[in-house]
């Protein structure tokens, strides 16, 4: 991408984010394993959970649904403008502007995190962090019910929906080998499925579903 003849650099998560706003929604919102992960989970809640959802986005559809299913939802997300929007979509849930590497949580935790699709902008080092702390923060009998995009890559730059960025990222193998061995979690399903957003500017993917749960 050029911009008066010069070449931009590539965006943050919380830049290409800001930028992208509901767009992200009209071609990610609808991701049927995403719905199908997130019925899942509810089916094992009971009402009244607490729920961390990170990389909310525009609070649609995990963190609108969780809420409407009766749980105490809280999102974080690193864009302003996701933030300001999930507030706006989703008024029965709380939404922080946090970097998952920053928050603090609660005292007891979580009943289950969400966590679908936020470590990509990451490098592995502070992915494989992140996905510990966010093991950490589950009750006992806690799941942890997350997605990404399984790749052998590291600091690798892409264009995505026109814009630039940086990701790394994990084969499943790893991926799921890093939530069993490091972060302690039995895995109760995974799978790797491709979505084609409907969105033009946006190419297929293949993503990773995988959920998870903390010993009783």
């Amino acid at each position: 991408m050029r911009e008066n003849g010069a070449e931009q650099p590539a965006l943050s998560a919380a830049e290409l984010f800001d930028g992208m706003g509901l767009d992200y929604e009209k071609a990610f919102g609808h991701l049927p394993e995403q719905l199908a992960a997130v019925e899942w989970l509810t089916a094992r809640l009971a009402r009244g959970s607490r729920v961390l959802d990170v990389g909310s986005g525009t609070g649609r559809p995990a963190a609108d649904l969780l809420a409407r299913a009766g749980h105490e939802v809280t999102g974080i997300d690193v864009s302003a403008t996701m933030v300001e929007l999930a507030r706006q979509q989703v008024p029965g849930a709380r939404f922080e502007q946090c970097d998952v590497r920053d928050f603090t949580p609660p005292e007891g935790g979580y009943d289950a995190v969400c966590a679908f699709f936020p470590l990509l902008m990451m490098s592995r080092a502070e992915a494989s962090a992140a996905l510990l702390r966010m093991a950490s923060w589950l009750a006992p009998g806690g799941y942890l019910v997350s997605a990404t995009v399984p790749a052998d890559v590291e600091d690798v730059e892409i264009v995505w929906m026109g814009r630039r960025a940086r990701v790394s990222s994990f084969s499943a193998a790893d991926y799921v080998r890093l939530l069993r061995e490091d972060c302690g979690l039995e895995i109760l399903y995974e799978a790797v499925s491709v979505f084609r957003p409907a969105e033009a500017s946006a190419g297929p993917e293949e993503h990773l579903f995988c959920y998870a749960r903390r010993g009783a």
